[in-house]
C-alpha cells in the first residue's frame, strides 16, 4: 500500500553521536513503537504524529545534511520502503539503526545493529555492530556475526566508561563509542 503512514516520534538534524559516523551531520528521523523493553531506552514510545512518507521526504529536505538515519524505537517495525526510496530519489543516503529482529528493505546504504537480549536478530546484513557494554563478556558476538567488520561498545548511559574503556583496551577487536552528542548536550 503506498502512502501508508508512518508514525513518527520526531525528526530532528544533528550529529550522528555514535558508532562508526560518529560526528557527521545527519536527518534523524525517529519512528515510534518498539518490540522489545530496554531499560536503558531513551525514546517516548507513547507520543507519535502520523506522516506519509512523502511529508517526511519533505521534513528532511529542510535541512542541508544528505544522510538521513531512520531509528526508533525498532524501525524495522513500520513500512519502510517507500520512505527508502522516495529518499533514494533525492539522492539522500539512508542508514537505519535497528535491534535486527526484523527484515529490512535490501535498500538501505548503511545498517547499524544493536542487539538487544529478547530478540533474536534476523537480518542478513550489518555494517556495524553497537552494543551497550553491561560488564559482561562481549566475545561472543564476534563469533556471531563473521561478516560484520565493525564493532562498537558503549557505556550504559554513561555511567560505566571506565568499565567500558577498560574492555576495549583489554579486547581491541572493539571500538569505543560513546554517546558524543550527549556528552555535547546537543540532540
Amino acid at each position: 500500500m503506498r502512502n501508508k503512514p508512518l508514525r513518527i516520534n520526531e525528526i530532528f538534524y544533528s550529529i550522528q553521536g555514535e558508532g562508526f559516523w560518529t560526528g557527521t551531520p545527519m536527518v534523524f528521523v525517529r519512528l515510534s513503537g518498539c518490540n522489545l523493553s530496554c531499560p536503558f531506552c531513551d525514546t517516548d514510545h507513547s507520543r507519535h504524529t502520523l506522516m506519509t512518507p512523502e511529508d517526511v521526504v519533505d521534513t528532511v529536505l529542510r535541512y542541508p545534511a544528505r544522510r538521513v538515519v531512520i531509528t526508533g524505537g525498532e524501525p524495522s517495525l513500520q513500512p519502510l520502503e517507500e520512505l527508502v526510496d522516495l529518499l533514494h530519489s533525492h539522492r539522500i543516503t539512508v542508514h537505519i539503526e535497528t535491534n535486527g529482529t526484523n527484515p529490512l528493505p535490501d535498500t538501505i546504504d548503511w545498517v547499524t545493529c544493536s542487539p538487544k537480549a529478547g530478540g533474536p536478530v534476523r537480518i542478513t546484513r550489518i555494517d556495524e555492530l553497537k552494543l551497550v557494554y553491561q560488564g559482561s563478556d562481549m566475545q561472543h558476538y564476534l563469533e556471531e556475526y563473521p561478516s560484520v567488520t565493525r564493532f562498537y561498545l558503549q557505556p550504559l548511559s554513561g555511567q560505566n566508561i571506565p568499565q567500558t574503556l577498560r574492555y576495549v583496551l583489554d579486547h581491541p577487536e572493539w571500538n569505543l563509542s560513546l554517546q558524543t552528542h550527549k556528552l555535547i548536550d546537543i540532540p
